[in-house]
């Protein structure tokens, strides 16, 4: 067997969430060089596909009691996994055939973290470029590659030792908040932007459900803050809290420009932009007065575990 260079870790609760996710493992050039780490509910059974996961250099089960709070299954499968460089992919997320073999081209160089070049997997809705743009546009493909401060916690290629390091903190680090970034900048870790390495990410495009995950987004951030953060601090963002969406679309304006000359944008993603900066901040000042709330958890987990239900495409 093939000595795995590259580990995929992804948490699911049934074979079925990640049938699309396989598929495209299975194209890729080095398929060979993957390993497979599928972290799930004990007890359960997955109705695993045995010929789907044929080919791959090792598949590798991880059993946990609940796949919610997902960041402590993304955690168990990072620690299981057997490849120096650990990807960690989400089930709504489809790598291009060439992405492991260009991930782990980059990691021959001296980067601790290699963020791919995103692409939106529902482009036709102004609802998923909005959120695909707030969540990932400092990553859009068309940017160049080079040194970049830092990346998004997932669909984002690590050194595994570089985790390892964080220890019994990396369950709260792979959290909805920003702790891990927190945590790599204190180790001065070095992130590359490689966007020959592409992933099409689908994104929430029901309207509902589409401002509801905005505003968690920003409670979420917002509450793993509070932890870390003293009152004080707290009170100065609350009260800047208008200023909060100029910062966030401020960070979209290269790739805003971009699309813009494209002509890839649908008419309303602009204001969405705008309304969903406003529910993000909203989101933010409840999160650093009152945590993250009763149900937050649970409901962003549902929506990174089946996020295909709340879009137009189908697993």
């Amino acid at each position: 067997m093939t000595v795995p260079r590259l580990s995929v870790v992804v948490v699911t609760d049934h074979y079925r969430t990640i049938r699309r996710l396989v598929s495209c493992l299975r194209e890729q050039t080095v398929r060979d060089q993957i390993e497979i780490v599928i972290v799930a509910p004990a007890g359960v059974d997955l109705g695993l596909d045995p010929d789907a996961l044929e080919g791959f250099a090792g598949v590798r089960m991880v059993h946990v009691d609940e796949v919610n709070p997902m960041s402590a299954g993304r955690a168990a499968g990072v620690r299981a996994a057997t490849a120096p460089i650990v990807f960690l992919g989400e089930t709504h997320s489809f790598p291009h055939p060439q992405l492991a073999e260009a991930l782990i081209e980059a990691h021959s160089q001296p980067w601790d973290v290699v963020v791919p070049g995103l692409a939106n997997a529902n482009p036709e809705s102004a609802l998923s470029w909005a959120s695909f743009l707030m969540d990932y546009g400092q990553w859009f493909e068309a940017l160049p590659a080079g040194e970049i401060p830092g990346g998004p916690t997932w669909n984002v290629a690590y050194k595994k030792g570089l985790l390892m390091e964080i220890g019994d903190g990396l369950d709260s680090a792979l959290s909805h908040g920003d702790d891990l970034a927190v945590a790599l900048r204190a180790r001065g870790h070095r992130a590359y932007f490689e966007p020959s390495a592409k992933l099409d990410h689908a994104n929430i495009s029901q309207p509902v459900w589409w401002l509801e995950q905005r505003y968690l987004c920003g409670r979420m951030v917002a509450a793993a803050r509070k932890a870390r953060w003293p009152r004080s601090k707290r009170l100065m963002y609350i009260c800047a809290s208008p200023l909060i969406p100029f910062v966030v679309l401020s960070r979209l304006i290269r790739p805003l420009k971009f699309l813009a000359r494209s002509g890839t944008l649908p008419m309303a993603t602009a204001p969405l932009l705008i309304l969903g900066a406003i529910a993000r901040t909203v989101g933010e000042v409840a999160g650093y007065a009152r945590g993250p709330g009763p149900r937050s958890q649970d409901r962003m987990d549902e929506y990174e575990l089946h996020k295909l239900r709340f879009t137009s495409l189908s697993s």
